[in-house]
């Protein structure tokens, strides 16, 4: 017995062929806009499935202050920095070139926002659509250089193969944060915000978490919390090295900041380590400083220590990784 004709897919009453350029992004269950008569799922939506299942480790890698972009995007709730677009980046956007800020978080968790002035916001604690975060953010910055002055970047699935920032950001431009104690920088005028939205942003202040950058040793921040403060302090040395230090200077009984302080887990945020010391409630950041200085020094000269590790140390070292956590 012959085989039977196949069905022919139901064609949709829009055309959704794509005859050129890239394919757009539709609903798993919908006709491909390649016009192959498959639905998306089965077709170049593999693709996209794929690539979101692709997670970049460390998507800030080869970026000025990689450390402080992941305290930034995990640890402190509100802050801003300048950002430098590279040459050529700007060319078509619409109107001047504008000035563009990383910020922490926007209203409504907003990817960007273009403001009235033609200035950009862009939003470091969105979403990862494509499991790669500096592409994401980077999609973000190019709709936000397209998009009207006084508009805000809607969020979407990240079209696979897009930019990164590492291709639209000046390598040579520095890596600045300003920690903020509230989120104000969210308008242009916050004295004279009124009504529900003067509500909100009081809502928003009054969530966050006090926070303070060192300024002595790279990428550590203090916070403040009702029972205890704390010292967090990302580190660009790799994993393993750092927990082999971080291990004998706790056998040693030297990974402390002082009295009363202790060294008591880390981290593992975006392909760094950092790690967190319980601090007492009278220790500001200010008291900090010397003690974070002191322990930089002894850590680089472990680092450079290259013999095995001893018994004791390697419990120490068991007992540190035990307590880590994996943020992303």
């Amino acid at each position: 017995m012959g085989k039977k004709a196949a069905k022919k897919a139901p064609q949709s009453s829009q055309s959704t062929t794509a005859v050129t350029g890239e394919i757009p992004v539709v609903g798993a269950r919908e006709n491909c806009p390649c016009g192959s008569g498959r639905r998306y799922k089965a077709c170049h939506g593999r693709e996209a499935s794929h690539a979101v299942q692709e997670l970049v480790h460390r998507p800030f890698e080869g970026l000025a202050g990689e450390a402080d972009w992941v305290a930034l995007r995990e640890l402190v709730p509100a802050a801003t920095a300048t950002l430098t677009l590279a040459a050529g980046v700007v060319e078509g956007a619409n109107g001047d070139v504008p000035s563009v800020t990383l910020a922490t978080v926007l209203p409504l968790a907003w990817p960007a926002l273009r403001r009235q002035d033609g200035s950009i916001l862009l939003g470091l604690q969105t979403q990862s659509s494509s499991g790669d975060l500096s592409r994401d953010l980077a999609d973000a910055l190019e709709l936000a250089l397209a998009t009207e002055p006084g508009t805000p970047v809607p969020a979407r699935r990240t079209v696979p193969g897009g930019r990164r920032l590492q291709d639209l950001l000046d390598p040579a431009a520095g890596f600045v944060p300003a920690v903020h104690t509230g989120f104000e920088f969210w308008l242009e005028d916050a004295e004279t915000a009124t009504g529900e939205v003067a509500a909100s942003l009081e809502r928003a202040n009054a969530s966050a978490i006090p926070t303070e950058k060192l300024t002595g040793v790279d990428s550590a921040y203090w916070c403040g919390t009702p029972d205890k403060n704390h010292l967090r302090w990302v580190m660009t040395v790799p994993e393993e090295q750092l927990l082999d230090a971080l291990a004998r200077l706790t056998a040693a009984d030297k990974s402390s900041l002082g009295p009363d302080t202790r060294l008591v887990g880390s981290f593992r945020a975006h392909g760094l380590t950092v790690p967190v010391w319980d601090l007492p409630l009278a220790m500001t950041a200010a008291d900090c400083e010397k003690p974070a200085a002191e322990f930089a020094g002894l850590l680089a000269e472990t680092l450079a220590d290259p013999s095995p590790l001893t018994a004791e140390e390697r419990r120490a070292r068991a007992n540190l990784v035990n307590r880590q956590v994996t943020l992303n």
